[in-house]
C-alpha cells in the first residue's frame, strides 16, 4: 500500500462549519493551570481550520496549510530513507475539487501508465476517492497531524517553563492519529504506553510544537517526530494548479491508495 510506505498524515478537507468560524486568531484567554488540561486545550484552535503546519520524522518531512474560510487545504511531503531513493507527494483540496501530484522515484517505472502523469497534478474524481481507502481519509482529517488525539493520551506531564512542557504519552490510546503508523505502534508494544514528549505553547495557549521521542522497534530506528503549528487565523488559501499541469487521475492512482 503506497500510503503505508510514505507514512503520509491526513490532509484536512476543511468542510464548512458555521459553528466554528476562523477569526484573526484565538481570543486571549487564561491558560489552564493544570499542565495536561493546558495541552488538551492547546489544540482547540486547530479545530477552527486556519493555520500552517510542518512535520518531520523517520525520513519524512512535510508542510502544509489548512484554510477553512476558503474550504481549502494543501499538503506536500517527501520521504527519503537514506538509501538514495526518495518519494514525494502533494495534495491540494479546494472544495469540491482535489488534486494529487506524485513523485514515486524509481518505483514510478514499475507502475503502468505512470509516464502519462509524471510531473502532473492528477485531478481526482470524488466518487472514486471515497473508495480509495487511505486517500479518502486524508481528505476528511481536520487535524492533519492528529495532535488533539495525541494530547489526550498524556499520562504524565509537567510545566518546565512558561509555555514549555515535558512528559510521557500513551500513543496506543491515541486511536488512529495519523502521525503514527499503526504497525509501528504495534511493534513498540508496551513502550507505546510511555513515549517521552516535549511541547510548546504560544502566549495565547495554542500548540506551536510537539516532539515525540520514538524508540527503535522492528525495522524502524529510534527517531523524533516533530510537529509544528503557526499562522493561527492567518493562513492563506490553497492555490489551484494551472490547467497545463493537470491531467485526470489514472485508475492506477486510485488503486495505489486502497487499503
Amino acid at each position: 500500500m503506497l500510503a503505508a510506505t510514505l507514512l503520509v498524515p491526513g490532509l484536512a478537507a476543511c468542510k464548512s462549519d458555521e459553528s466554528a468560524p476562523a477569526g484573526a486568531g484565538a481570543a486571549a484567554s487564561a491558560v489552564p493551570a493544570d499542565p495536561k488540561e493546558a495541552l488538551i486545550a492547546s489544540t482547540k484552535e486547530i479545530e477552527k481550520g486556519n493555520f500552517t503546519f510542518t512535520l518531520a520524522g523517520a525520513g519524512l518531512s512535510g508542510r502544509g496549510l489548512v484554510h477553512k474560510p476558503s474550504n481549502s487545504a494543501q499538503f506536500s511531503m517527501k520521504f527519503d530513507d537514506g538509501s538514495g531513493t526518495s518519494m514525494g507527494m502533494e495534495l491540494i483540496y479546494i472544495e469540491p475539487d482535489s488534486w494529487v501530484l506524485l513523485d514515486l522515484g524509481e518505483l514510478g517505472a514499475m507502475i503502468p501508465g505512470a509516464a502519462k502523469w509524471k510531473g502532473k497534478y492528477q485531478h481526482l474524481d470524488q466518487s472514486k476517492v471515497k473508495g480509495a481507502g487511505e486517500l479518502s481519509r486524508y481528505m476528511e482529517e481536520v487535524d492533519p497531524a492528529g495532535s488533539a488525539k495525541l494530547t489526550k493520551g498524556i499520562t504524565e506531564v509537567q510545566k518546565t517553563a512558561e509555555g514549555s512542557y515535558t512528559g510521557k504519552l500513551d500513543v496506543s490510546a491515541a486511536g488512529d492519529a495519523a502521525t503514527l503508523d499503526a504497525d509501528l505502534v504495534k511493534a513498540l508494544g508496551a513502550q507505546a504506553k510511555a513515549l517521552p514528549f516535549t511541547a510548546k505553547l504560544d502566549a495565547e495557549g495554542r500548540l506551536t510544537e510537539l516532539v515525540i521521542s520514538v524508540p527503535g522497534a522492528g525495522e524502524t530506528e529510534a527517531h523524533d517526530i516533530k510537529i509544528t503549528y503557526a499562522d493561527y487565523g492567518n493562513a492563506t488559501a490553497a492555490q489551484k494548479p494551472s490547467a497545463d499541469k493537470v491531467v485526470e487521475a489514472s485508475p492506477e492512482t486510485y488503486e495505489m491508495f486502497k487499503e
